[in-house]
């Protein structure tokens, strides 16, 4: 089996910050946020955070903080449930959130609350799961969780379970792995968990394993390594992580690196990114590969970020 190129995705991941100006830039340039937070993380993992200019970072942050106390996700874009969460994270990360005026952010995720305990990403409104679990994750985060009707959002939630035991992103949606894991992140920051059904939802999460050892989103599709992240961290959090191939899965995902010039793609052979550099890490963390730092399922920060925001107080 090969080895995880270590050093080459930090490379890869620093020269990706520095290009403002090629294609991908410019068509990233929206969620740049997210990026950062993605490449940041995985730096973090490999242990080489101290690689980056934490000043500057967390400036250009600061800098894409709207009025409304939501985030956008670049310098000069609109404010976004979604940005807000990876600023919070970006700013854990370095141990920075007393630079956050804590009440204007959680005051703009509060807002996004619907009447049924949905949330809506942003002042337009569109309703999705992943903003319940962003809104509670941030909100957790800042210790905040008291401004939301917590027992409205989990309500909500629960009516989007599916009787194949997963989740959809509104109530009767298809049920996907990438949903569960907001769901089950959801249910499991609020100490919701007994409402899943552990062992068939354990069974259908294990079911995405393909021949090849990757994990799929859904029945009949192509693996990809996005999902070594979504798909093992809903059963971690569930107590059914040994239920899937661990070996087969840590091979997929190492036949998946650009080992010349660093990064991780979707599939072997494709073209790499940040994002699956990111959740093909990420995802070796949770399987236990050495020389990465622990990652919490829930939080997706790595677990001494999550330690040092609940315990070091």
């Amino acid at each position: 089996m090969g080895e995880l190129a270590a050093e080459k995705h930090v490379q890869y991941i620093l020269s990706v910050e520095k290009r403002k100006d090629d294609l991908i830039s410019v068509a990233m340039e929206h969620l740049r946020m997210n990026g950062a937070y993605w490449g940041l993380t995985t730096l973090d993992l490999l242990g080489k955070l101290e690689t980056v200019d934490v000043d500057e970072v967390v400036s250009w942050v600061m800098e894409c903080q709207h009025e409304s106390g939501g985030y956008g996700g670049n310098i000069g874009h609109d404010p976004h449930i979604l940005y807000t969460l990876s600023a919070v994270q970006i700013l854990a990360l370095f141990d920075k959130l007393n630079v956050l005026d804590v009440e204007k952010v959680t005051n703009y995720i509060a807002q996004l609350q619907n009447q049924d305990g949905s949330f809506s990403g942003d002042i337009w409104g569109e309703v999705d799961t992943r903003f319940s679990y962003i809104a509670l994750c941030c909100l957790s985060i800042l210790h905040r969780l008291d401004k939301i009707n917590v027992e409205k959002a989990v309500s909500y939630i629960v009516s989007c379970k599916n009787l194949d035991g997963g989740f959809g992103s509104t109530p009767g949606g298809e049920s996907h792995a990438g949903q569960i894991f907001c769901c089950v992140g959801a249910l499991a920051i609020t100490g919701s968990l007994h409402h899943i059904d552990k062992d068939l939802l354990g069974w259908w999460l294990c079911e995405r394993q393909v021949k090849s050892g990757g994990l799929n989103g859904r029945p009949e599709k192509l693996p990809d390594v996005c999902y070594s992240w979504w798909v093992l961290s809903s059963l971690i959090m569930i107590d059914r992580v040994h239920w899937i191939n661990k070996e087969k899965l840590v091979k997929f995902i190492l036949d998946c690196q650009d080992t010349e010039n660093g990064g991780i793609s979707d599939r072997p052979d494709d073209a790499v990114d940040v994002y699956h550099t990111y959740f093909g890490v990420a995802g070796l963390s949770h399987l236990e590969y050495p020389g990465l730092k622990a990652i919490d399922p829930a939080y997706a920060l790595p677990v001494d970020v999550v330690n040092r925001i609940f315990f070091a107080r």
